[in-house]
């Protein structure tokens, strides 16, 4: 893409890269909207959760507890911690989006997802000048909305016609879409270091209640991953010649 790339370009580009990440992402929300009717969700509160929160984590989260009879402050207070990856998201494209107005920023924030992110980031980063680069980012994350709330409807109503539909094994897609979003991302060894701290933990951690294993591995690979950055040497060539690719 050059600097001369028009909004309607971008917009469309945007939908385009992030088909893939769709695409894994589909069976997931209809998962999403049969689990949490089958655990005794009513069909709009189900659809407020993907139309509101549009958070797919923490939307099963939430759904798991109330299956559990959590009450409201853990459900709430477990899927704020379970989202507060989104805050690194946003800081990381922070530096692309400080031009834009408040209203252009309300809705990019509110669509903001794993999956936009792993799309628009590689967008950001190359060298060109396009001063249309947002318009990338909102054709992405609007697809991926829209996808979410169609396949949360059919969810439902196949929850809801279906009680077993939690026995398919529907949920590799959330596995395998991670996976798809990860990979490309860990170029550098602190990366590395992160992804296998996490992972790790998270194993060692799958059975404290409330999420709680999920939450604590993240800390522990954000910390490896620090420790990894400040004390591992640095190429500054690398790097340098890293920045200037297109």
């Amino acid at each position: 893409m050059n600097h001369s790339t028009s909004a309607r370009s971008e917009f469309f580009a945007g939908m385009r890269a992030i088909i893939p990440l769709v695409i894994g992402a589909t069976p997931f929300g209809m998962l999403f909207g049969a689990l949490a009717v089958s655990v005794g969700l009513s069909w709009w509160a189900t659809m407020g959760l993907s139309l509101i929160v549009f958070a797919g984590s923490s939307q099963f989260v939430a759904a798991g507890l109330v299956g559990q009879g959590a009450s409201v402050g853990i459900i709430v207070l477990t899927t704020f911690v379970v989202n507060l990856r989104h805050a690194l998201y946003a800081a990381s494209l922070g530096p692309y989006l400080r031009h834009l107005s408040h209203r252009w920023l309300a809705p990019l924030a509110f669509l903001l997802t794993d999956e936009a992110y792993a799309a628009v980031i590689h967008r950001f980063e190359q060298a060109d000048e396009s001063p249309n680069k947002h318009w990338f980012y909102f054709g992405g994350a609007l697809l991926m909305y829209v996808n979410w709330q169609l396949w949360t409807v059919a969810g439902i109503v196949t929850g809801q016609r279906l009680k077993s539909v939690g026995d398919l094994g529907l949920e590799f897609a959330m596995v395998v879409t991670f996976i798809g979003i990860v990979v490309p991302l860990i170029r550098r060894w602190p990366m590395l270091v992160c992804a296998l701290v996490a992972g790790a933990m998270a194993l060692l951690l799958n059975g404290l209640p409330h999420q709680l294993g999920l939450i604590l591995a993240a800390l522990c690979g954000i910390v490896a991953g620090v420790l990894i950055e400040n004390f591992l040497p640095h190429d500054s060539s690398n790097e340098s010649s890293d920045q200037k690719q297109p």
